[in-house]
């Protein structure tokens, strides 16, 4: 059983986070519940193989699964919503929401697990587990500024495309926290690096770019990046989010201009992460290799400089 099994951290006005044991790790994959009186919110809920962990998590807490109503997913990658059509048809009563665009996938996901299995391969069900279709009428769409009740407060949807088109961001005012997905980036508990996610098909830097500056403006106390946990230095998180993802683009563009492939990049972004954690265990490079793969960051930045402008 995973070691992160039951691990809840009290963040702060009712919004634990839930650490979901990705792999056996603690400090990979976060689910956030918003709880007030009974009533229980989730953002994101992992793959369908932490399961266990999150349910663990929720009642370590101290609260009962079965009372989640509402679940927010920033997108549709398989560590972010993966595990919401299993968790849907343990729960009868949770409703889905989710970016438009993302919607259909959650209701057929044939096309995202092939698009995910030309990746994974053979990992696929050790790393997302089973990946379960939602039925329709369980998922809702939520469009740009559009808020949701959740556990007595209001959570508000921001489209904040770049990682992903179909991604969303969701700012709970009350606390001051917004939730990022991934396009907030990846940072391992204890460490400083900030490292963009740049798996294939749609990065949009420049959409990025913009969908950043917005966060930024919300003046937010807390960010809480699903990989990994809530941090308080906001303004400087977000600060080097585009230039770290402008390194990893030169990065991608001199390995392509001495004739290199995807594994030729992949060992250099591995260096990179290695260099940017300095002083950092082998665990927390361990953690955002699990989080943050190098060999899945390499092919999105291929196909970023290759792809016909």
């Amino acid at each position: 059983m995973s070691q992160a099994r039951g691990a809840a951290t009290d963040i702060a006005d009712g919004i634990w986070a839930i650490d979901l044991g990705f792999l056996g790790k603690r400090g990979v994959i976060a689910a956030y519940l918003v709880a007030a009186d009974g009533e229980l919110g989730l953002i994101e809920t992992g793959p369908a193989s932490t399961l266990p962990n999150l349910l663990a998590g929720i009642r370590a807490a101290g609260f009962a699964p079965e009372d989640i109503r509402q679940v927010l997913v920033t997108h549709i990658h398989l560590d972010h919503s993966g595990g919401a059509g299993v968790l849907a048809r343990q729960f009868p009563e949770l409703t889905v929401h989710v970016h438009p665009i993302g919607l259909p996938h959650l209701i057929d996901p044939s096309r995202l697990v092939g698009s995910a299995a030309r990746l994974y391969g053979e990992r696929m069900d050790e790393l997302w587990g089973e990946v379960v279709p939602l039925p329709a009428e369980r998922v809702v769409p939520m469009g740009d500024g559009e808020s949701i009740a959740v556990a007595e407060r209001q959570i508000v949807a921001l489209d904040t495309p770049g990682h992903a088109s179909h991604h969303l961001s969701f700012w709970d005012d009350m606390s001051g926290t917004v939730f990022t997905g991934d396009v907030g980036g990846v940072r391992i508990q204890g460490a400083g690096y900030v490292c963009p996610p740049t798996p294939p098909p749609d990065l949009d830097p420049d959409a990025w770019v913009t969908s950043v500056e917005r966060l930024r403006a919300l003046g937010a106390r807390r960010c809480c990046p699903t990989h990994f946990g809530a941090f308080d230095d906001v303004e400087r998180h977000l600060k080097h989010l585009i230039p770290n993802l402008d390194i990893l683009r030169d990065l991608a563009a001199e390995v392509l201009a001495a004739g290199g492939d995807v594994d030729d990049l992949t060992a250099r972004i591995h260096a990179l992460y290695r260099a940017e954690l300095g002083d950092a265990s082998a665990d927390d490079l361990d953690r955002l290799e699990a989080a943050c793969p190098s060999y899945v960051a390499a092919p999105g930045l291929m196909r970023l400089l290759t792809r016909p402008q």
